[in-house]
């Protein structure tokens, strides 16, 4: 079914026009003069994907500081869900920001958050009667849920699995598995971790006996693993992202993450579902874990859920949520007034705008068009995701080896092109696409027109 985007005066952003359109060579002068001012104050440490610097975006378009007009296929790494400046978004949070600005929910409470946590109540998987704590990052709310679930088992090992990304703190590094360039040189990192493998349908092949390693057979090697070498008694925890992301846009094979929470809830671990750039619409349903109709115990969000601010959460059964003493959870700003209205507009925008509808739709549209370039390149190792979170795996023909030239050539064509598209990947070979879920149909072609003639000029 197609689901067309909402109409241009829904889009957000100062009434841009939705099309790629270069009026300058990619960088422009005056990316080019921020760049030099940016590079006698910025730490280095802190990169960017494009040489260029944003002025306006809105819709699926970004525009830069030269005028130039780019075809957003990254969302700032799938935060505007919504859109950028998407206009229930910046109404409701402009409304807040004329009430106040930050009183500190742990001093005198609001609300918005009240607000918040009922809607997250509603939206995420299972029937349970839950509870929310409101932080500001992803790596935030990750952290906690670990807090929480130490706290509620009493137990201190924490299972992850392999081409994880959990965050940039020093125990969501612990439980990143990418060394460059999140952790070289950072550690040394928390304690208690435990790594399992996980299903990588494109890599898994067949076991020893020569049958494939589908979903289950994929879950109980991790369990075989896990129980070697930590053991189930000592786990408070597993976090795992429902599709991967830094990783590489991992789907697991059907019956893994079934199988992964059955053993969890046999053993009193605490299944915790990182959904912080997987949750909120972007797989084309409220969360990706229900695409394996599994329940988390905790579930982590962030990205999306703020439409562009910064906002994350904790969501998870009562009572675990509340087996933390009054004053073990919490921060200065976690769940900003201003924050909280912008997510509940977006929350808002998502029902109205039929948005998890339009992310199935989106990836009918990218995955279709991806499929039929792989048929015909044998570069494509593979094109998956769910829903408006897609990505293309390149590799040597006629091998599974990573080719991250390859992959690197190909973003940086397109941007210099004029389509945002980002690179990720344990081998950083994958192209992934996270395009706002507003984007118009005939934007959505030209950024995949592009990624067309980017392959086409790598030969």
């Amino acid at each position: 079914m197609s689901v067309p985007a909402p109409s241009p005066e829904l889009l957000g952003g100062p009434c841009l026009p939705q099309r790629r359109e270069l009026r300058t060579a990619v960088p422009g002068p005056r990316s080019l003069a921020l760049a030099q001012r940016r590079s006698a104050v910025v730490a280095a440490g802190l990169s960017s994907a494009l040489p260029v610097y944003a002025a306006a975006a809105g819709g699926g378009v970004l525009v830069d500081v030269d005028d130039n007009s780019f075809v957003d296929l990254g969302s700032g790494i799938a935060v505007t869900t919504v859109g950028n400046s998407a206009p229930k978004v910046v109404a409701a949070a402009t409304e807040a920001l004329s009430r106040f600005t930050h009183t500190c929910a742990m001093i005198t409470p609001y609300e918005g958050y009240v607000r918040l946590a009922e809607e997250l109540a509603a939206i995420t998987p299972g029937d349970h009667h839950k509870r929310t704590a409101l932080f500001n990052t992803g790596s935030e709310a990750v952290e906690n849920a670990v807090k929480i679930a130490r706290h509620a088992t009493g137990r201190s090992g924490v299972a992850v699995v392999d081409h994880a990304y959990h965050g940039r703190t020093n125990l969501t590094l612990a439980m990143t598995a990418k060394n460059m360039p999140y952790k070289d040189g950072f550690g040394p990192f928390a304690s208690d971790v435990f790594r399992a493998p996980t299903s990588y349908p494109f890599r898994d092949g067949a076991d020893l006996d020569g049958n494939p390693v589908d979903g289950p057979a994929a879950a109980r090697r991790a369990i075989e693993h896990l129980e070697r070498s930590a053991g189930a008694e000592r786990l408070a925890a597993l976090v795992i992202e429902p599709v991967q992301g830094e990783g590489g846009f991992i789907v697991p094979a059907p019956g893994f993450l079934a199988e992964i929470a059955r053993w969890c809830a046999d053993h009193g671990i605490v299944f915790v579902a990182d959904e912080v750039q997987t949750g909120v619409a972007r797989t084309g349903a409220w969360f990706a874990s229900e695409h394996e109709n599994v329940v988390p115990d905790l579930i982590t969000t962030a990205k999306g859920l703020g439409g562009g601010l910064p906002i994350a959460a904790v969501t998870g059964r009562a009572d675990l949520m509340d087996s933390v003493h009054p004053g073990g959870l919490g921060g200065t700003y976690g769940g900003n007034p201003v924050a909280c209205a912008a997510a509940l507009a977006a929350l808002d925008t998502i029902r109205e705008d039929c948005l998890i509808d339009r992310a199935r739709a989106i990836g009918d549209a990218a995955g279709g068009r991806l499929r039929a370039l792989a048929e015909t390149d044998p570069r494509i190792g593979d094109v998956r995701g769910r829903g408006a979170m897609l990505g293309v795996e390149f590799v040597r023909p006629g091998t599974h080896e990573p080719d991250p030239g390859l992959a690197k050539a190909v973003a940086g064509y397109a941007h210099r092109a004029g389509v945002i598209v980002l690179t990720c990947g344990s081998f950083g070979n994958v192209i992934r696409l996270l395009p706002p879920l507003t984007i118009p149909d005939e934007l959505l072609h030209d950024g995949l027109d592009v990624l067309a003639e980017a392959l086409e000029a790598a030969r």
